[in-house]
């Protein structure tokens, strides 16, 4: 009998938990059974998501071999979403996804910190002290001594050359975590866990964008080809970076895939220098683990007689190879070499091990009923020993698994009472601005939750016990995209939404609060009340709800009167079922390219009492990114007609008000050039229209503006920098509302971004703003009178403090829509308009 090796191997396809199964090809095989051969590692570090060059992921995976990994420090929690209205938590939740569908793509591996992306930040100075300059640069040293890189690469320089607080940050803190990782007195807390860890050499990805003139021949620079075709794979590296950095779709940043030499540019930053390789110094053959040397000349062979067209002829010398392994004292390469060749291992069998629950969510106490499938698709013998379900129970079988016959059993199981909830860990408690609350030190660095529940099968392999886990997921078939996974997730017993995220009263009226209790398992019965402020007043006190079906809802009315005078309160929701209290909201984050996701936060709403006044009725909104503004007009008393591509005509724009262009719509709406004339004649004949901001990369359209404008790059990041009224008499300022310096307190994240750079003389500035240590920025708010209407472009960030319910932020809002309504009458409702 060989010997019993416990390798809890977590399969490759289920990098990120729920995605369909891949059983690997030949060719596959046999660049995985090569990769086994190398024992070196390299760690790419950057601030955010899309800040890794995938092409240099891609080639040092898969051409080098190298264990490879990206170390983002956040989420990308702090910026805009092109796919949807998410923003904030939930834009992290997705780009935490898009990276590890990257990687999943490109071979690497996914890290980060407790870093929170707080926004567009000017300087290191800032970013470090809200950041919390020891937690982040403590996970950059945790992260190097867990994963134990021998190269470390950089994405920026770190200095201002960068661009961005962030990444000049980045930068800084791995040059530092390259000097404080080997140091047995830094961060003496780690070493309960992992041992410290000096990498050989650090160095920045330069190119021309730092370097214009820099080439092959540069002195002290590395240059590697990364357009390289690999045959195994049928792709080249830049062909198969494309398709990773596609997978950040939040961002816009769909690649083409280009062929043929790219040369990347490595400049030294710390370490020995080298002249060509990167793992110049570095022994990464298996000498330079003890007692490795004759591994190597074993894995050499079975590459040299693999037959493509039958793997599994590799499994006796592979296991023997495994044996081998298993005695090493190097507990670091032994672990990431026996997860490499189980997993390989198991594609040479053709493997497949499934476990279904018969609903993707649970409450703890629930039952849950499982499907189990095992198939062994190769002739190779193999025995289903044992099959255990989170140490809640198991299965024994010693049942033989014959070639292509599918063993299926089902089970059940109860989820104990004090099992979490699936909430992302990184969100669990709150945090800071700058820094995500992680007290477990294990979970720091790593990208996303462990599965709910996970399921191991014990297998005996030609005498070698094997154990492989797998994660517990929710299967269906949809009829036209066909089988389908999602993560199975544990969720409280009911769950309370609020209709709206914000709430504003501009009188002493009540308004009427919607809640939607929503049952996660059967037989629900309980009471749903609000919590306000002291002074406000909710009738009634509670509501009766009773859902006998698992997903069933059921809404209830509130009406909410608010307190005296002007003021910003909370409204918080709970149910209280059978004594228990449940105030998680669930917001379910479903797209094509990644697994869906719930956010399950405390449910909460913002209530602003607002003395503010407004003109008009109807306001046309064009939609570009997502973004929630539509719902905030709603609150004020706007009739918003979402326009559809084609309600966007002359006769339907004289039923309106004014017409809003949602964030970035002349890079996101394809059909904005064969609008903008329309729109623009409807201001010339008397209309208001207000543009939000743009980038100036990829404009649908050049003819967004009646007069000459330029969208530049401008921004005032601060949220508190200072704002100057350039003219306190023009009546955007002082109709229907009066707009001062106060009005501009609280806002959050950022003033606001990509402000135009230059304008016609037809435009009038009307704010000022900059950034500590910057010169004024007047291009954020520009008006300007167009035949018998007015033309707005506003850079200001009204997406996020609208949403945010600042109250100064709705007042000169609302101001800018009622521009030009002084003097004539309000449009009518739009009957069926919505």
């Amino acid at each position: 009998m060989r010997l019993l090796a416990t390798a809890l191997c977590s399969l490759l396809c289920f990098y990120s938990t729920a995605q369909k199964p891949h059983n690997p090809s030949s060719s596959e095989l046999l660049l995985k059974l090569k990769k086994l051969n190398f024992l070196g590692s390299v760690l790419y570090v950057a601030a955010h998501p899309d800040d890794e060059n995938t092409r240099l992921i891609a080639y040092l995976s898969n051409e080098t071999l190298a264990n490879t990994a990206y170390l983002s420090l956040t989420r990308g929690d702090g910026g805009q979403n092109l796919i949807g209205p998410e923003i904030r938590e939930g834009l992290g939740i997705i780009r935490t996804q898009e990276l590890l569908a990257a990687r999943r793509i490109d071979g690497g591996q996914q890290f980060f910190s407790r870093a929170n992306d707080f926004g567009y930040s000017k300087s290191t100075d800032e970013t470090q002290q809200i950041w919390n300059r020891e937690q982040v640069l403590e996970d950059v040293v945790w992260t190097y001594r867990k994963f134990k890189p021998d190269v470390i690469i950089t994405r920026f320089p770190p200095d201002k050359r960068a661009g961005h607080g962030h990444h000049t940050t980045s930068a800084i803190f791995a040059q530092e975590a390259f000097k404080l990782s080997g140091d047995q007195t830094s961060y003496q807390h780690h070493l309960k866990y992992i041992n410290t860890w000096t990498p050989k050499r650090l160095y920045m990805n330069t190119g021309r964008w730092w370097s214009p003139d820099i080439d092959e021949n540069t002195p002290g620079v590395t240059v590697i080809d990364v357009g390289e075709y690999n045959e195994l794979l049928g792709t080249s590296y830049t062909e198969m970076a494309a398709l990773s950095r596609s997978q950040h779709k939040s961002q816009g940043f769909g690649s083409t895939g280009i062929r043929g030499q790219r040369l990347e540019f490595l400049e030294l930053q710390e370490g020995e220098s080298t002249s060509s390789d990167i793992f110049e110094g570095v022994d990464t053959s298996w000498g330079r683990v003890e007692g490795g040397k004759k591994i190597e000349s074993m894995i050499s062979e079975i590459i040299k007689v693999y037959q493509p067209d039958n793997p599994s002829n590799s499994l006796k010398p592979l296991l023997e190879v495994r044996d081998e392994i298993t005695l090493l004292k190097n507990e670091h390469w032994k672990k990431i070499k026996i997860n490499e060749i189980d997993n390989i291992i198991k594609g040479m069998l053709g493997l497949y091990l499934e476990a279904r629950a018969s609903n993707y969510s649970a409450a703890p106490g629930d039952n849950v009923n499982l499907n189990i499938e095992a198939t062994n698709r190769s002739s190779i013998p193999v025995q289903l020993e044992m099959v255990t379900y989170d140490h809640l129970s198991d299965t024994v079988m010693s049942t033989d698994l014959s070639r292509n016959v599918s063993l299926n059993y089902e089970t059940s199981l109860t989820i104990p009472q004090t099992w979490d909830y699936s909430q992302p860990y990184w969100l669990k408690e709150p945090g800071s601005l700058g820094t995500y609350k992680v007290e477990d030190i294990k979970l720091r660095g790593t990208p996303e939750n462990a599965p709910a529940m996970d399921v191991r099968f014990s297998v005996d392999v030609m005498g070698t016990k094997l154990i492989y886990t797998v994660p517990l997921v929710y299967k269906w078939n949809d009829p036209v995209d066909g089988e389908l996974y999602r993560p199975f997730v544990i969720v409280p017993a009911a769950f309370v939404n609020i209709s709206e995220p914000v709430y504003l009263f501009t009188d002493d009226q009540p308004k009427k609060v919607e809640v939607t209790v929503t049952a996660s398992q059967d037989m629900l019965r309980g009471e749903v009340s609000l919590d306000v402020p002291k002074d406000w007043l909710v009738k009634p006190s509670s509501h009766s709800i009773s859902l006998a079906a698992k997903n069933e809802e059921q809404v209830v009315e509130f009406f909410v009167a608010p307190g005296k005078g002007q003021q910003t309160a909370e409204i918080s929701a709970m149910v209280n079922v059978s004594g228990n209290v449940y105030d998680q909201s669930i917001q379910t984050i479903e797209y094509d390219h990644i697994p869906i996701q719930i956010l399950m936060s405390k449910t909460s709403a913002k209530a602003v009492k607002l003395d503010i006044k407004r003109k008009g009725n109807v306001i046309g909104y064009i939609h570009g990114a997502g973004d929630a503004i539509p719902a905030s007009l709603r609150e004020i008393g706007y009739e918003v007609w979402e326009m559809k591509d084609d309600e966007i005509t002359a006769d339907n724009l004289k039923k309106v008000d004014a017409v809003i262009l949602g964030v970035r719509a002349l890079n996101t709406n394809d059909r904005i050039d064969f609008q903008m004339p329309v729109l623009l004649d409807f201001v010339n004949r008397g209309g208001t229209m207000m543009v939000q901001y743009n980038t100036s990369f990829r404009l649908k359209t050049e003819n967004y503006a009646p007069y000459p404008l330029k969208i530049g790059r401008d921004r005032v990041s601060e949220e508190n920098a200072n704002v100057k009224i350039l003219n306190p008499k023009h009546v955007v300022l002082n109709t229907p509302n009066k707009i001062t310096n106060e009005d501009f307190e609280n806002w959050v994240q950022e003033r606001g971004l990509y402000f135009p750079s230059e304008w016609d003389d037809n435009y009038e500035a009307i704010l000022s703003s900059n950034d500590k240590g910057e010169d004024a920025k007047d291009g954020g708010l520009l008006i300007a009178k167009y035949g018998k209407g007015h033309y707005i472009y506003s850079g200001y960030s009204w997406f996020r403090q609208l949403p945010a319910g600042v109250p100064g932020a709705f007042k000169l809002f609302v101001n800018l829509v009622s521009l030009g309504q002084e003097e004539k009458p309000s449009n009518q409702n739009l009957t069926g308009s919505k």
